[in-house]
């Protein structure tokens, strides 16, 4: 096979260092080990329990990224090896959801076929399990919490997820709310010696933040006064940073109500901050990482309108027209409603309601800590089968179903299979490569879906004492790759506990934007978002985890040093969740028209012959209800 050295992006070469292989080229310079099927369904090898490089490993998209970069594939010569009713391409919550409404809706016997390119079912809600010598601590690797449910979640979300035996309201009281407020813990910042000339650590951030889980009469913050005045920044931007969140101007006096509402959402908030607030760039560096997690975008890529629903100051006399309903709910409902291994516990209940025989029991409670078998994903004699690492390379409609071929991450084959309906639940911008055919139209539109990197690393240390030590339970670090560490949620559900005793191991949740990469090359005012996402995955891949590895444990040391911590004593294990491909792109009003963008979303996610597209990207919008409610939708235009 011919691979290239060099990659383009969006039309722009992008070198690549000489002497690298071809596989280092394509996928980094140092590949995962890979999971053989056949010692993958062994008990020793269990795909939650893996450390390292987890979410999308080099192995996963091995045969994605051939397809993208021209290797050619004879398809014709493949004689069919199955026939399925219906073949659902991903395994993530949207595909698993559209395979149980299929079920209930076509009846039991019908057979269906999952894909999957990735070693482990959930796509994006992937468990993570971590076996210590007296305890199994979870976490998880990509897709968090519900969010907002209260508000967001339609009727027939609520039903779905009650039909899998999870009550939103129960699910609620799991989580312990008061649990680090009643160790007086808060919310605190690292500013890092590169940046900031010395490391610190500032605790009692009195800010609520974006979905947050901690009582607003519980945050145990300071006044900003005092907060931002511990700050190791030069007197004049500690003022105005404080000016700034005590008493906010109308920083667009003399604009009508027209005029400020085009403002805020055609310029940036790193450019609001810098040309109407007048911060200095300091300043401005305390606010360069509070979108990397939610928004997995940087303050010079999203709008002020963005910042505003993010929780953001600077906004409250602006005299703008109210919040809608959703941005309202993401800064006032809790974001307490979450499983211990966050939502793959709903992936879990959807494979054990597809395949009973993987697991036993029947509640929400007892998956958590049930232990799946994964030789009873993929037997012949069961009408519903997930078959992992498996690429979909190829689907062609006929007259009476659809030719499906995937290239198998086990024997290294292609395989063709037929089904009478299909529903990709993939990635939108995938599609125009598997189904060449399509109108021009359309896999234009599903190409404009370019989703952003994420990274949800999780490290497991001996103890958090030094957390107790600098008073604080999360950890937000500006100009970082890592914006966001926090302790483990305290969620107790079932027969597990979260870690209670801080002389005892817990997981630490580190949130990392690939954007951070793209700083002295490119910022939002160069790149438009999918831009500046094309060129941070670029980088990402060419990461080894190694070095990946070496950044967590320097700015863990970094960060914690004067409490006696030492990475390599106390960092007991790390799993890295790449995600190249994470949240869904999400409309863009720097970049994007409003109407425009609506036409190309439902452009995009229009039935093709026997072929219906589900998954989070047919909306725009990364979230769990979301993807339910597009694999509803796509089983329904199944016919």
């Amino acid at each position: 096979m011919n691979i290239t050295r060099r990659d383009f992006l969006n039309g722009m070469a992008v070198a690549v260092v000489a002497g690298m292989s071809p596989l280092e080229l394509l996928y980094g310079k140092e590949q995962a080990t890979h999971i053989n099927q056949k010692i993958l369904y062994q008990d020793n090898v269990y795909p939650p329990s893996l450390t390292g490089l987890r979410g999308s490993t080099n192995e996963s998209y091995e045969f994605a990224h051939m397809l993208r970069d021209g290797e050619k594939f004879d398809f014709n010569s493949l004689t069919i090896e199955e026939n399925y009713d219906l073949i659902v391409v991903g395994a993530g919550i949207s595909g698993l959801c559209a395979a149980c409404i299929y079920q209930d809706k076509a009846g039991n016997k019908k057979k269906i076929l999952i894909l999957d390119n990735h070693d482990d079912f959930g796509g994006h809600a992937r468990r993570n399990e971590f076996h210590l010598k007296d305890r199994m601590i979870l976490s998880y690797g990509g897709s968090e919490s519900l969010q907002s449910p209260k508000t967001l979640y339609s009727q027939e979300v609520i039903e779905f997820l009650d039909g899998l035996g999870i009550n939103i309201d129960d699910l609620a009281k799991k989580f312990n709310v008061n649990f680090y407020p009643d160790l007086n813990l808060s919310r605190g910042v690292y500013f890092n010696k590169k940046d900031f000339g010395q490391d610190k650590v500032v605790s009692g951030n009195p800010r609520r933040i974006i979905c947050d889980d901690i009582p607003k009469d519980r945050i145990n913050g300071r006044s900003y006064k005092d907060f931002i005045n511990d700050f190791p920044m030069p007197k004049k931007d500690r003022e105005d940073l404080i000016a700034f969140h005590e008493n906010p101007k109308d920083y667009l006096e003399g604009m009508n109500e027209k005029q400020r509402i085009k403002y805020i959402t055609t310029t940036s908030y790193r450019n609001f901050l810098r040309d109407k607030v007048k911060l200095s760039p300091i300043a401005i560096s305390f606010f360069e990482g509070m979108t990397d997690d939610f928004l997995a975008l940087g303050i010079d890529s999203i709008s002020c309108e963005d910042a505003r629903g993010s929780f953001l100051p600077g906004f409250d006399n602006l005299k703008l027209p109210p919040l809608d309903k959703a941005a309202e709910a993401e800064i006032n409902e809790p974001y307490i409603y979450h499983f211990p291994d966050g939502n793959a516990s709903i992936a879990r209940l959807m494979v054990r309601k597809l395949i009973p025989a993987i697991a036993p029991g029947k509640s929400a409670e007892d998956v958590i800590l049930a232990k799946f078998d994964y030789s009873k994903l993929d037997l012949p004699q069961s009408p519903t089968r997930i078959r992992l690492n498996s690429t979909v390379i190829n689907a062609k409609n006929t007259k009476d179903g659809v030719l499906v071929t995937y290239a198998s991450g086990i024997d290294k084959k292609l395989h063709k299979i037929f089904a009478k309906k299909v529903i990709m639940a993939n990635y939108n911008s995938s599609i125009p490569y598997i189904i060449p055919d399509m109108p021009k139209i359309q896999k234009a539109a599903l190409s404009l879906c370019v989703k952003t990197p994420l990274i949800h690393t999780k490290v497991i240390i001996s103890n958090w004492e030094p957390f107790i030590k600098l008073g604080v339970h999360e950890i937000y670090s500006p100009k970082m790759f890592y914006a966001r560490t926090k302790l483990d949620y305290p969620v107790n559900m079932g027969n597990y506990e979260h870690p209670k005793d801080p002389k005892k191991p817990i997981c630490l949740h580190m949130v990392g934007s690939p954007m951070v990469l793209n700083q002295g090359i490119t910022d939002g005012d160069t790149m438009d978002a999918r831009e500046q996402s094309r060129l941070a995955r670029h980088q990402l891949f060419n990461i080894p985890f190694s070095d990946l590895e070496k950044m967590t444990r320097e700015q863990l040391q970094s960060m914690l040093n004067k409490t006696g911590f030492n990475h390599q004593k106390d960092i007991l294990a790390i799993t890295l969740n790449r995600w190249g491909h994470c949240y869904s792109y999400t409309l863009n009003t720097l970049y994007d028209n409003e109407e425009e963008s609506e036409k190309a979303i439902l452009e995009a996610r229009k039935p093709y012959g026997n072929i219906t597209i589900a998954n989070c990207d047919a909306n725009w919008d990364a979230y769990a209800h979301v993807a339910i409610e597009q694999a509803m939708r796509a089983v329904e235009e199944l016919g």
